[in-house]
């Protein structure tokens, strides 16, 4: 699958604009972009223009925010522009313009603020229908671009589980977003499945019923899937005296996270 940087290759065409067209900042050049845009809408003759009704342009993914996108989800941009935010730091890595569709299947991009590597598993696009001043002003740019990434692995993980042949394809994908929520320190959301494991935590399983007690980490690799020390209970109430630990093998955390069978009990 090819790979592109995006930053270096934005950036030299917006300043070839801004030094051809006189303006004070990149930021006056992609306004002036978004305007020329409005503007040819109005100005070109009105007439009857043919449904982009294929399967391949249709917006069909039902995600958390209609002008937030993770990149692997993105398609057709709103007025063929965005902006790649990282969600950890909450600041611009680069600005991206696209003619009609984006067909980048993998990208990576380092983070100069927080000095993170995202891919098209983090990355989050977005798009001027996004209202980036108000949610800016009202704080919540960071819960948002939080919620837009959690909500995408989760519906990517059970997806990719149930479509998937390859049992790596799912093995990989778990421990990506693994890393992230360790690299990113985000506790698992209760609106949501858990998405990693973490020592200190406890779990239930939804299909057996059962209380997972996170212990602690049994081995330590940053290329592959963890296992844990866990004690188990048949329910959230159950007395631990007496419970002896086990070991939740990295193959169990696998299939745990994406069958999408465990939900995070909130302490107390």
């Amino acid at each position: 699958m090819p790979t592109i940087r995006v930053r270096e290759w934005t950036k030299d065409r917006i300043e070839e604009i801004r030094n051809r067209e006189s303006h004070s900042s990149h930021d006056s050049v992609i306004k002036s972009l978004l305007k020329d845009r409005e503007l040819a809408k109005f100005a070109s003759p009105q007439q009857d223009e043919p449904e982009l009704s294929t399967p391949d342009l249709e917006r069909n993914v039902d995600k958390e925010f209609e002008s937030l996108t993770v990149f692997s989800e993105l398609q057709a941009p709103e007025d063929g522009i965005i902006f790649l935010w990282c969600p950890q730091c909450v600041s611009e890595i680069a600005h991206l313009t696209v003619e009609d569709r984006v067909n980048i299947t993998q990208i990576e991009l380092g983070c100069q603020n927080c000095l993170h590597r995202l891919d098209q598993h983090a990355l989050v696009a977005i798009e001027i229908g996004y209202p980036i001043e108000q949610k800016l002003v009202e704080e919540a740019v960071e819960a948002d671009l939080k919620r837009c990434v959690v909500d995408y692995w989760d519906r990517t993980l059970e997806s990719t589980s149930e479509q998937s042949s390859e049992a790596a394809d799912v093995e990989d994908l778990v421990w990506a977003i693994d890393q992230y929520c360790k690299e990113f320190n985000w506790a698992c959301s209760t609106e949501y499945p858990a998405v990693s494991i973490q020592a200190g935590r406890r779990y239930r399983d939804e299909v057996t019923g059962e209380t997972l007690e996170v212990l602690e980490l049994v081995s330590a690799d940053n290329n592959q899937i963890n296992s844990y020390r866990i004690r188990r209970f048949e329910s959230a109430s159950a007395d631990s005296n007496g419970v002896d630990p086990e070991v939740l093998s990295a193959d169990e955390v696998v299939e745990l996270i994406a069958d999408r069978r465990l939900t995070v009990i909130e302490d107390g």
